[in-house]
């Protein structure tokens, strides 16, 4: 499973930034797809995250409290990728950003797939 993120670069804050993930060989319906992050010096930490309920035929969302309101987790079906809409940035959100794909359903559920990080720097 190759994952490949995309979208980073430096921008002020109050600014916008939109990361995309391509996964061309994962079934979305099957995965939980999620953005972490990792600051210097700290732990590597979940953004949001967006498993398709199959029953519902949706979509359940979540973030991190520090990112609530700001950042929007979302997907192409068509286009196979992940996108992580970025708004009002602060200094604080600055970090490498991963994307990242667990298997939950069918054959090899619990197996996870990290893409390369794609570096944010928000400052002025």
């Amino acid at each position: 499973v190759q994952l490949q993120a995309s979208g980073g670069g430096s921008v002020q804050p109050g600014g916008s930034l939109r990361l995309a993930c391509e996964a061309p060989t994962i079934n979305f319906s099957l995965y939980t797809m999620a953005w972490y992050r990792q600051a210097p010096g700290k732990q590597r930490e979940m953004v949001a995250s967006l498993t398709r309920d199959i029953p519902s035929a949706s979509d359940i969302q979540n973030y991190a409290d520090a990112v609530k309101g700001r950042f929007s987790i979302s997907k192409s079906v068509a286009k196979n990728t992940l996108y992580l809409q970025m708004n009002n940035l602060r200094p604080e959100d600055t970090a490498v950003y991963y994307c990242y794909a667990e298997k939950t359903k069918g054959l090899q559920a619990g197996v996870a797939y990290w893409g390369q990080g794609t570096q944010v720097t928000v400052s002025s």
